[in-house]
C-alpha cells in the first residue's frame, strides 16, 4: 500500500508510518534527542475475526450530530475505489464511504480484519486457487438500489483496467485467472473467467495459490459498482456510497464533504458508527496554521482533526495536552527507489545511500527521531513476518558518510554524477528538505538537480515516464503483514513498464524474478514468510535499488471535543469509522 504522499523531497510532516502496537496517547522520544530509537512491531493488522456481527459497538460518550473538520497537507490522488492505493484514499473510503468484501476495525489497540458486505472472511478451496465470499442481504446504494452479487464482480473486474485507472493495487495481475491477459471491461469486455455468481455468492478463480484474498478483499477495490453507472473518467468524483457516508461536495486537490447516508444500514455492518452529521476535509492546507489552529483548541477547532504528522514545535506544545496526541505506528518504509534503468551502476546507487543527509532531511521535513521516524536498514518494516535484521551499507539506516560516497564514484568513474528528484514547491517542509538534500548529495560527490513540482500533482508527476528524474521518492505500506504483499507488487520485473509505474525502482532481474515465481508457487505460508526476508536481504545487498529512508510512526492531533479516535496501524490514519464527537 502506497503512502499518504510520496516522501518528496524525504516528505513533509504529513507522511506514514510503520508496524504494529495501536494508538492511543504517547509521549515517544524527547524531540531533539540523539536516540535513534525504535518503533516496536505488533500484529500490523495480521489478526482476524471471521465471527464479528453487527451493528459495531456505540462507544457510552458517544453523541449524535456534529460535523467534523479534517485539515491537511496531503491531497488524495484519487477517490476512485479501483485506483485508492495511497493510504489517505483507501482510509477515506473504506472507513467512510464504500465498503468491500471484508474491512479493518479498531479492536483493542490493533486493527482487525473482519467481515464487511461479505458475510465471512472468503471460503478458499483446498489449495487456495479458488475463493469465495457471499455477499450479505440488506446493502444498499446511496440512491436506496439493492447492491448485488454481480456489481462486485464487476468491480473486480474493473481493476484490471489499469491502462484506464492507473496506480490502483496490481495483485489480480500476479494471482487472478488470465490476469497477466485480461485489460478489463473497457477493451475485452465483462465476460471474464475469473469471477463467477452463483446467487449471492462471488467466486475469485486464481491462476497460482493466493493465501491472503481475505487481506486483499479489504481495499475499495472489492466494492460494489453498478457497470451501468460507470463512466471511468468522472466516478472517482462521486462514488455511490454503501457506507455511512456519502460525497456532497467534491473539489479535487481542495475539499470533500461527506454527509450521512440514510441507506447505510448498520445492522448489515459490524466495524462502522454513523454518529456525526458530516465531514469536511480541507486539503493542501498550510502544516504550520493547520497545526496551530488544532493546539489552540477554541470554536470549532475542538472537533478538528489532521491525519499529519505533528511537528516537532507542535509535539512539544501538546504534551501539556497529551489526550490529545494520538501515536502509534504503521507498517510502512520511506525509500528513495533508484531508476536502474538509469543508474546503472551499484556503486553510484550505493553511493546515493552514503551521501544521503538522513538526520538532517528528517530535521529539515519537521520529523521527529524516534517518533515519526526512526531509522531502518531492511525494506520490510518491523512486524512483518520473516523480516531479517540486516544492513547493507553498515550505516545504521542513519549515519551519513559523504567520504565513502566519493570513494565509489570515483572507482565507478561518475564524480559529479547527477541526481534529479522532485520536491513540492508549495510546501515549506518539502522545500527545507529539499535544500539538506542537495547539500548531502553535493558533500557526497553528485550533481544534484531538484525539479520543482506541487502537493496536487507530485505523485502523477512521480510516475510519468516523461519525467527526468532518475530516483523516486515515496514509500510502501504492508497490504498484509508478509513479504508477499511487498515484493510481487513492486518489485516484479512483470510490472516494468506497465501503466502508472507500479515498480518504481524499475528491478528487473531474471534471478529475482524466477526466486519470487518460486516462493509464490511452491512454499506454504510459513515457508515464505522466512523466504520473502531472505528476498530482501538479497536483493539490497547484491543489487540495492533503493535507499531505505526509515520508518515511520504516527504523532497526529485533534481537538478536545474529538471522540474515538485512535492510531490505524494497518495504514497510519485515524481510525475514521468509529469517531465521534464527546459533549
Amino acid at each position: 500500500m502506497r503512502l499518504k504522499k510520496p516522501a518528496v523531497a524525504l516528505a513533509t510532516a504529513a507522511l506514514m508510518t510503520l508496524a504494529a502496537c495501536g494508538g492511543g496517547s504517547g509521549t515517544g522520544t524527547d524531540p531533539g534527542s540523539e536516540n535513534t530509537g525504535t518503533i516496536e512491531g505488533g500484529n500490523a493488522g495480521s489478526g482476524k475475526n471471521p465471527d464479528a456481527q453487527a451493528p459495531a459497538e456505540v462507544p457510552e460518550d458517544a453523541t449524535e450530530g456534529g460535523t467534523f473538520t479534517v485539515l491537511t497537507v496531503n491531497v488524495p490522488s484519487t477517490l476512485d475505489p479501483t485506483q485508492a492505493y495511497y493510504t489517505d484514499s483507501t482510509a477515506i473510503l473504506s472507513d467512510l464511504v464504500t465498503r468491500s468484501l471484508t474491512q479493518y476495525a479498531y479492536v483493542d489497540g490493533e486493527m482487525v480484519l473482519i467481515p464487511d458486505m461479505a458475510t465471512d472472511l472468503g471460503r478458499p478451496n483446498e489449495d487456495n486457487t479458488e475463493w469465495t465470499f457471499t455477499l450479505r442481504e440488506g446493502l444498499k446504494y446511496e440512491d436506496g438500489t439493492d447492491v448485488k452479487a454481480e456489481d462486485v464482480a464487476y468491480a473486480i473486474k474493473r481493476s484490471f483496467a489499469i491502462e484506464e485507472l492507473p496506480d490502483g493495487p496490481t495483485y489480480q495481475t500476479t494471482f487472478f485467472l488470465d490476469g497477466d491477459k485480461y485489460k478489463g471491461p473497457f477493451q475485452d469486455g465483462t465476460d471474464y473467467a475469473g469471477v463467477e455468481v452463483n446467487g449471492n455468492d462471488i467466486t475469485i478463480k486464481m491462476r497460482r495459490p493466493f493465501t491472503d484474498m481475505d487481506y486483499y478483499a479489504s481495499f475499495p477495490a472489492f466494492t460494489a459498482i453498478p457497470e451501468a453507472k460507470d463512466n471511468p473518467a468522472t466516478y472517482g468524483r462521486h462514488p455511490l456510497a454503501t457506507g455511512p457516508y456519502k460525497f456532497a461536495d467534491y473539489k479535487p486537490g481542495t475539499s470533500l464533504t461527506l454527509v450521512k447516508n440514510e441507506f447505510w444500514d448498520p445492522e448489515t455492518d459490524p466495524g462502522r458508527i454513523q454518529m456525526v452529521d458530516g465531514w469536511e476535509f480541507k486539503f493542501g492546507q498550510d502544516s504550520a496554521k493547520l497545526e496551530n489552529v488544532i493546539i489552540n483548541d477554541t470554536g470549532e477547532a475542538q472537533t478538528t482533526l489532521t491525519y499529519d504528522n505533528v511537528t516537532a514545535s507542535g509535539y512539544r506544545s501538546i504534551q501539556e495536552d497529551p489526550d490529545r496526541l494520538v501515536t502509534g505506528t504503521s507498517p510502512c518504509t520511506f525509500m528513495w527507489f533508484l531508476d536502474m534503468t538509469k543508474i546503472t551502476d551499484i556503486n553510484v546507487r550505493k553511493a546515493i545511500g552514503y551521501a544521503y543527509p538522513y538526520r538532517a532531511a528528517w530535521k529539515a521535513a519537521g520529523e521527529i527521531e524516534g517518533v515519526t521516524r526512526v531509522p531502518g536498514t531492511s525494506i520490510l518494516p518491523p512486524g512483518t513476518a520473516g523480516r531479517v535484521e540486516y544492513d547493507p551499507l553498515g550505516i545504521k539506516g542513519v549515519n551519513t558518510d559523504p567520504e565513502k560516497s566519493k570513494e565509489l564514484l570515483q572507482e565507478a568513474g561518475a564524480m559529479g554524477y547527477e541526481i534529479k528528484f522532485l520536491f513540492a514547491s508549495d510546501d515549506a517542509l518539502s522545500v527545507q528538505a529539499k535544500d539538506q538534500l542537495v547539500n548531502g548529495l553535493e558533500a557526497g560527490g553528485f550533481k544534484a538537480t531538484p525539479i520543482a513540482s506541487t502537493l496536487e500533482t507530485i505523485r502523477t508527476d512521480r510516475t510519468d515516464y516523461d519525467s527526468p528524474i532518475n530516483v523516486r521518492s515515496s514509500g510502501w505500506c504492508s497490504d498484509w503483514p508478509s513479504g508477499g504483499s511487498w515484493f510481487p507488487a513492486q518489485w516484479s520485473g512483470d510490472l516494468v513498464g506497465l501503466e502508472g509505474m507500479p515498480n518504481p525502482s524499475n528491478f528487473k532481474v531474471a534471478e529475482m524474478d524466477a526466486l519470487q515465481d518460486k516462493i509464490l508457487d511452491t512454499m506454504t505460508p510459513e515457508e515464505a514468510a522466512a523466504a520473502w526476508g531472505e528476498f530482501d536481504k538479497k536483493m539490497q545487498t547484491e543489487y540495492y535499488p533503493a535507499v531505505v529512508t526509515g520508518y515511520s510512526g504516527t504523532a497526529m492531533i485533534h481537538g478536545s471535543k474529538v471522540g474515538g479516535m485512535e492510531n490505524d496501524n494497518v495504514r497510519g490514519m485515524p481510525t475514521f469509522q468509529r469517531m465521534y464527537i464527546t459533549e
